[in-house]
């Protein structure tokens, strides 16, 4: 299909994660409402972002996938007839877990799953004590309206990623994303995070000539201020829409997805790779011997 009409869930969450998923399929009914086609929920959405801290008890949020979350959204993706892009807490056996995003497509069938590759560790943002680094590598699914790849959050700053899963097909990429700012932090220094958080994005559409699709939660948890600003962005990096940095949205835009050959066209980025040049970029750092 030449267009599509893509939707964007931006909310916020509760410690009840019954009710973040109702909260959630209300809100894909909402977009649908609207003419959304492919449905992209936000990282994590079924809880609070639990990795603020170190705590064992919060691995019973986990879940098989596919599961109990997946057979129900599977049941309204078929019942709308849309796709759902749903980010899970992943238990994959006994103290093996990771961060995973599933995708439905459009007659409620399970098309697979991506597993979160780049994992971080910060302050604020301890997933390395939940998560196993994905390896599943790269995917991409064929959905019935669009060939997507999917990547998630900490994924979003790493152009090797973007590239690959561009190069593998997808027409479109998506990021559920759980992001924020510190509470303490000044509002510069705010502004210049999230300013990076969405250049580094719209420099993947560039890059690769493709939509992109980011999706962030909002709200305070903790001593975290999600940021929302869930955005789309043209196959040349240009923002089509951006929420707000501090309210629930339900965001549906018409992506022309033949601009990829057009851009791709004028701007042959993909034709002139020196793709004999980039085996050093499989190396950690390139030093001296």
């Amino acid at each position: 299909m030449a267009k599509v009409k893509v939707g964007l869930v931006q909310m916020s969450c509760t410690a009840d994660k019954q009710q973040n998923l109702q909260k959630a399929i209300v809100k894909v009914r909402e977009a649908a409402a609207k003419g959304a086609q492919i449905v992209c929920l936000q990282e994590l959405f079924t809880s609070l972002y639990f990795c603020d801290v170190e705590n064992y008890d919060n691995f019973k949020l986990a879940e098989a996938i596919p599961g109990p979350s997946t057979d129900e959204l599977s049941k309204v993706a078929k019942e709308l007839n849309v796709v759902i892009i749903a980010s899970l807490f992943e238990k994959r056996t006994h103290g093996l877990y990771h961060n995973t995003t599933a995708v439905l497509d459009a007659d409620g069938s399970y098309l697979g799953k991506y597993r979160k590759m780049h994992i971080p560790d910060d302050p604020g943002f301890y997933e390395k004590f939940y998560f196993t680094p994905g390896d599943l590598g790269y995917k991409v699914f064929k959905t019935k309206y669009a060939t997507i790849g999917v990547l998630i959050c900490w994924d979003q700053w790493y152009p090797e990623a973007a590239r690959i899963t561009a190069l593998m097909g997808a027409e479109i990429l998506f990021y559920p994303t759980a992001i924020g700012w510190a509470t303490s932090q000044d509002d510069a220094t705010n502004t210049e995070q999230y300013n990076a958080w969405q250049t580094i994005q719209r420099s993947h559409a560039v890059a690769n000539g493709v939509h992109v699709v980011s999706v962030n939660r909002v709200g305070q948890e903790e001593e975290l201020k999600f940021w929302g600003g869930s955005f789309f962005s043209n196959p040349f990096g240009s923002i089509i829409h951006q929420a707000s940095h501090t309210d629930e949205e339900v965001i549906v835009q018409e992506l022309d997805l033949s601009k990829t050959d057009h851009y791709r066209t004028h701007w042959p980025f993909l034709r002139d790779r020196r793709i004999d040049s980039y085996q050093p970029i499989t190396k950690r750092l390139i030093d001296e011997d």
